[in-house]
């Protein structure tokens, strides 16, 4: 894929990533955009991947644009709102949309990382990139992204937003052009879009090597042939999905994970992952454990009732002590969601 910049002399591309929230925060945006919006608008918008989404309907009741499911090979036309279908990438390639089933990022397809990665490596400072409302961090690479190709990025002021975590993690990594409650949004951004684009910044080839990679890798789902686990340090981890080679990638200060096969985790995503699997796999030691105690003392009832002591008491020694064990295992739970709930509260902190 050769990196490709239709010619414009102004700001012209728009996309926008919403998790948690993002559907009324959408709406409110939507509504005040004015009929002649100048630019195309591509949203991300965090949904289950079995859902019927409705959000291109609710989006048109309310806008004076058009909002539709991107369809793959779809061209891009000014004042048209895309929106990624559940449980696919919306990316871009020259004046083409790609819809397409790559490895998900962040537990999440689509992803707001990987359309955003698209817009910065294909239109670099032509680009408006929005992170609204959210849980945990997608979005942050990728506006890390297209600041770093000389687009402009636009963050939802945490306090404005119903959940501050994602704009709160973006402002962590990324010192945002813009820091706005959403009542301001849409004529923040109609004055972008007249905004002239400066010229492209100096980036090394290893960078837009590495993002090429990514987003063949969210196109194709062939990051091992593409050579992904080169592009950084290969950790002793292992991705929480399929259990593949995690290489870690420096964006900045920010540390970011991807597997051999492809699926994308940040910090965060991936200590959310680790926890949730450390968790259950002591949940599931204390159900074994308790299970076991129930059925020896069901053997240890049965040898009573035959009037054999010796053999019962044996039982009911050895139910007392699974008991103590599956209580060590408890409390082990206990220590471990505290301290889960410490690093989301951390998370989740505005800056």
């Amino acid at each position: 894929m050769t990196q490709h910049h239709p010619q414009s002399h102004h700001r012209d591309i728009v996309v926008i990533g919403a998790s948690a929230g993002g559907v009324t925060a959408l709406l409110d945006l939507v509504a005040a955009l004015p009929h002649d919006f100048p630019a195309p608008i591509l949203i991300v918008q965090h949904v289950a991947a079995y859902a019927q989404s409705f959000l291109p309907q609710l989006l048109s009741r309310v806008s004076p644009l058009k909002a539709r499911h991107a369809q793959d090979g779809d061209s891009i036309e000014p004042g048209t709102i895309y929106i990624a279908p559940p449980d696919h990438h919306l990316l871009m390639e020259g004046d083409t949309l790609l819809v397409t089933r790559g490895p998900k990022e962040n537990r999440f397809r689509p992803s707001i990382d990987a359309l955003f990665r698209s817009a910065a490596y294909t239109y670099g400072p032509r680009v408006i990139g929005v992170v609204l409302t959210g849980y945990l961090d997608d979005g942050t690479s990728g506006l890390w992204s297209v600041q770093r190709m000389g687009g402009v990025t636009v963050v939802q002021d945490p306090h404005d937003a119903e959940a501050p975590a994602m704009p709160a993690n973006a402002l962590e990594f990324v010192k945002a052009d813009h820091v706005v409650p959403l009542a301001e949004m849409s004529t923040l951004l109609t004055r972008l879009t007249l905004e002239p684009a400066p010229a492209k910044p100096h980036v090394t080839k290893s960078e837009l090597d590495l993002l090429q990679i990514e987003l063949t890798i969210a196109k194709h789902d062939n990051a091992f042939e593409m050579g992904i686990i080169k592009k950084g340090e290969l950790t002793p981890f292992t991705c929480p999905d399929c259990h593949g080679a995690l290489t870690q990638l420096v964006e900045g200060k920010m540390l970011r994970y991807r597997c051999h096969t492809g699926h994308a985790y940040t910090v965060n995503a991936l200590l959310s992952e680790v926890t949730q699997s450390v968790e259950s796999m002591l949940y599931q030691s204390m159900r074994g454990l308790e299970e076991t105690k129930m059925l020896l003392n069901n053997l240890a009832d049965y040898f009573t009732k035959n009037q054999e002591p010796k053999v019962a008491d044996l039982f009911s020694r050895k139910a007392e002590q699974t008991g103590k064990q599956a209580r060590v295992v408890h409390d082990s739970i206990m220590k471990h969601e505290a301290m889960s709930s410490d690093l989301q509260f951390q998370k989740k902190k505005l800056p």
